[in-house]
């Protein structure tokens, strides 16, 4: 498998590439504002592009939707998305880009919509979860409780092996690992909805104590 994480502009966006070595084709992950060098690596590489992802529609991550959406490329996102996917994703759906089936959790929260995706060990978060904290839940389509249920029922349901690529370049590191995230994430260490809550009004004031970049 061909996988890389790559600047997309806008708050520190990541986007990312899937691809396969046999078929030559390969998906992008939330094509953002600047998807110049989405497009050379695709290029570079010298693959198709099959599929686009996004694992929600806030405009940053969907952005660069139409520079790869042309004839014969699915856009897939969770169904009820507002950018109409072709694919229409649910929880446990899978898609295949070449020999790589990527698999769908369904992570509202950060966003209605909000989907992660696995792929051979390798969890695209978007918004869900950063590098040492998380997305925020303080506009119109989130919710901090669905968020919480996100988290710790589906996210830190999976083995600390996996590998954790966030949407935005906000942490300490540029990826992580689930272990990683659940030793030292302060947000996973809060299962109690109110405490949960506490460090997400906190958040600023936490930092600054606990000498938080």
């Amino acid at each position: 498998m061909i996988f890389e994480q790559i600047d997309a502009g806008g708050d520190r966006n990541f986007s990312y590439l899937i691809g396969d070595e046999g078929s030559r084709t390969c998906a992008v992950v939330d094509p953002g504002y600047d998807t110049s060098k989405l497009e050379a690596r695709v290029k570079d590489l010298g693959l198709r592009v099959t599929h686009i992802f996004n694992t929600h529609t806030h405009h940053d991550h969907v952005a660069g939707n139409d520079v790869f959406h042309t004839e014969g490329v699915k856009l897939a996102a969770y169904k009820e998305a507002s950018v109409n996917p072709d694919i229409r994703l649910d929880h446990g759906s899978t898609v295949q880009v070449g020999s790589n089936t990527v698999k769908v959790l369904f992570t509202p929260g950060h966003y209605l919509d909000s989907i992660c995706l696995l792929v051979n060990g390798k969890l695209m978060t978007g918004d869900t979860l950063f590098v040492g904290c998380i997305g925020g839940s303080g506009f119109q389509g989130s919710s901090a409780e669905k968020q919480h249920h996100s988290l710790f029922e589906v996210i830190m349901n999976l083995d600390d092996a996996v590998e954790v690529y966030p949407g935005h370049d906000y942490g300490p590191a540029r990826f992580s690992t689930i272990g990683n995230e659940r030793a030292n994430n302060p947000f996973l260490h809060r299962t109690d909805f109110g405490e949960f809550m506490w460090l997400k009004e906190n958040w600023d004031a936490y930092k600054a104590e606990h000498g938080i970049p």
